[in-house]
């Protein structure tokens, strides 16, 4: 292979530059990146202006005159499935362009589908694969041959276009060495030097590629020929003279949940408009962890927040808009409503009915709530139900960190001078326990039944081979699979085995049986002994009510003390535990799920490992609480499972 750097370089869009090294009187080189609607698109350009080249999302209709002005163009992961011919309203004119283009997963799909490749719906992949590189090239400069990637696909590049070559293929089991191939996907990475089209069945951006931000790198530096002339404005400097041009003369008025989120936002609005014309409300729905209501006000007090800081209980409204809703959009929907219905009357009350209501929404909020026109709806975040949603539109609220990830608000609550036991703390989302606590009508029947009896026939076949056994688990979560959202069944393993062959059975199942999106592990079984036969779980009828929302908040607070206990705070990005309504062997009571994941950006996660001490202690705590029937612990890579079951 050839290096290509110079001939990109040289067929890069007109350039001036007077000082390079601080950017000043520079026109800076840019990347394109072609919305098709996935969940990782402002990832993707996250990562590239970390390398100081300007990245700019663009529409995929937008105008060639307008895409010509870019040095490279990039092609995100969608939900739409190539093989389908979904999503392909797009400007095809890009692809006449002199300048490199890297396609990631689908956008790879469909740089090989442009040039006469076959592209089939095959056996698909989820999270960690290998990918062995078989050809050198300069995207791959300075890797080794074997490469951990992360995947998330059901279509698959089957046979090259004409004057492509295969880079590499991913092989089917992160630890398996198979030179054959026999169990791997071919054209995982592939190359047309002549044409300067690059293609990744991978997605290189999320954090699950060890080595993806190296080739994203190679592609932007060595294959475009971009200089790193471009450096972040002044986060705070930027939005300070957002949110004072949106605001006028008027008052702002913040939900407040004492989160990372809400908290920097706060501190940037005081910052901006001082306090006297940011109010501050506190919402106790109902849905909180333990005391934690009592924390947050504390706190603000603590930083002399105190002139416009309100709060209200509001938890029988809450309760009583979820009263008899099963399904997890509903109960979202119910409570972001709720919030909005609690947060006007209180407007109202205090006589700042006209004041811009603001809230902390990250982007992992509005992408799961299918916030680009291409995206699917993973789960609607709370403050993203269409109410809300409706007054975005309109221009009555206020979120000046909607395009940044978790980590980036971090970055920017450091800057505003909060102190790192905050920004340090795990996620909580806005709803709560409510979509902790998972409820259910009446016992599966009919083809409900049937289908569980396959997953388990289906799932044994995959978990025998590690000495586990497996059954399916009678109550739907939400996942993501390829971009779309998946309310599917999870599955239960049991018996001795390694933390790694648990996981490795897991990927099996959740990669190779329908209707799956999830694994657990069994911690207890509800007395501590595995019993030599599967157990019976059988689900039951359970809504939201404060009996049940009690006992999750006393296990979620075992395990959160168990975690600071352990030094993992750090170390551990996000710990839901969750209560499911079904008996396990006839015990009446809550099936209870820890869920440690590693993530950075909540857009990919990975389950942590517990240390033996720990999930000993967290056994005895929690299966001693009355109405518990049993214990175990969510061993699912996100995709396909995500975050939080609901």
């Amino acid at each position: 292979m050839t290096d290509t750097s110079s001939e990109a370089a040289a067929l890069g869009r007109s350039q001036s530059a007077s000082d390079p090294a601080t950017g000043v009187g520079v026109e800076h080189d840019r990347i394109a990146v072609l919305d098709f609607g996935g969940q990782y698109v402002h990832l993707i350009a996250t990562k590239i202006r970390r390398l100081r080249v300007r990245t700019e999302i663009v529409d995929p209709l937008a105008p060639i005159d307008e895409l010509r002005r870019y040095n490279g163009i990039i092609l995100s992961g969608s939900p739409a499935l190539s093989t389908l011919g979904e999503g392909s309203d797009y400007t095809h004119e890009i692809y006449d362009l002199p300048v490199p283009i890297l396609g990631l997963c689908y956008g790879h799909q469909e740089i090989a589908r442009h040039y006469g490749g076959t592209i089939e719906h095959t056996r698909r992949e989820y999270g960690p694969a290998r990918l062995r590189i078989v050809a050198e090239h300069p995207i791959f400069a300075g890797l080794d041959r074997d490469q951990i990637v992360w995947m998330s696909h059901g279509d698959s590049v089957t046979k090259l276009p004409a004057g492509f070559v295969e880079l590499g293929y991913s092989m089917h089991r992160v630890e398996e060495d198979d030179p054959e191939g026999r169990h791997s996907h071919r054209n995982a990475a592939i190359v047309s030097d002549e044409l300067l089209r690059y293609g990744f069945q991978f997605h290189p951006e999320v954090d699950g590629t060890e080595h993806g931000d190296v080739m994203l790198e190679s592609f932007v530096t060595r294959i475009c020929g971009c200089r790193q002339t471009w450096t972040i404005p002044h986060y705070v400097e930027e939005q300070v003279a957002h949110i004072r041009r949106r605001s006028g003369d008027g008052k702002v008025f913040l939900l407040a949940s004492g989160g990372v989120d809400s908290t920097v936002c706060a501190r940037l609005l005081v910052e901006a408009l001082g306090q006297e014309r940011v109010h501050l409300l506190h919402i106790d729905n109902g849905l909180m962890r333990k005391g934690e209501s009592r924390a947050v006000i504390e706190r603000f007090r603590s930083w002399g927040l105190t002139e416009n800081l309100h709060f209200v209980d509001a938890s029988e409204t809450f309760l009583k808009a979820l009263a008899d809703l099963v399904e997890p959009e509903e109960k979202r929907v119910a409570i972001g409503n709720a919030f909005i219905e609690v947060c006007h009357a209180e407007m109202e009350r205090l006589g700042v009915s006209r004041a811009l209501l603001a809230q902390g929404t990250i982007y992992p909020d509005t992408i799961e709530t299918g916030g680009t026109r291409r995206a699917d709806v993973i789960k609607t975040h709370h403050n993203r139900v269409p109410l809300v949603a409706a007054m975005v539109r309109a221009g009555k609220v206020l979120e000046p960190l909607q395009d940044l990830y978790k980590t980036e608000v971090r970055e920017l609550g450091a800057l505003l001078g909060l102190d790192a036991d905050l920004l340090g703390r795990h996620p909580f989302p806005g709803p709560g326990l409510g979509v902790r606590l998972l409820c259910s009508r009446a016992e599966p029947t009919g083809e409900s039944l049937s289908e569980l009896e396959r997953i388990t026939r289906e799932a044994q076949a995959q978990a025998a081979p590690y000495g586990l056994q497996a059954m399916a688990m009678p109550i739907r979560s939400v996942g993501v699979k390829a971009d779309l959202r998946a309310y599917e069944w999870p599955v239960m393993l049991r018996g001795e085995a390694s933390w790694d062959g648990v996981l490795e059975a897991a990927s099996h199942i959740y990669r190779g049986v329908d209707g799956v999106n999830r694994c657990c592990y069994d911690l207890g079984m509800g007395n501590g002994a595995a019993p030599a036969a599967p157990p019976r779980l059988e689900v039951f009828a359970a809504g939201v009510t404060r009996e049940r929302l009690d006992l999750l908040r006393e296990a979620d607070h075992f395990v959160m003390e168990g975690i600071r206990r352990y030094g993992l705070m750090e170390t551990i990005w996000q710990c839901p535990t969750v209560a499911l309504p079904v008996r396990v062997n006839g015990r009446v009571g809550e099936l209870i799920v820890l869920r440690p994941v590693l993530s950075s950006r909540a857009m990919t996660a990975r389950p942590a490992h517990l240390p033996v001490q720990l999930v000993a202690e967290l056994r005895e705590q929690i299966l001693a609480l009355p109405g518990v029937s049993g214990l175990c612990i969510d061993v699912t890579t996100k995709p396909p499972g995500t975050i939080e079951w609901e």
